[in-house]
């Protein structure tokens, strides 16, 4: 699964970690995130993030 980051303040969601304290569980695709997640760090929206080139 692919990793994203925020263009904004760069937080990369990591899929193999989710987002715990957002209730989102390891091994969540960001794909299958919920419509109304944001950014943990800066709030934004899942529009404002970019998938990872490794």
């Amino acid at each position: 699964m692919k990793k994203y980051i925020c263009t904004v303040c760069n937080y990369v969601y990591d899929p193999a970690v989710g987002d715990p304290d957002s209730g989102i569980a390891p091994e969540t695709a960001f794909e299958d995130l919920p419509a109304d997640w944001v950014c943990p760090l800066c709030g934004v929206g899942k529009g404002d993030f970019e998938p990872v080139e490794e």
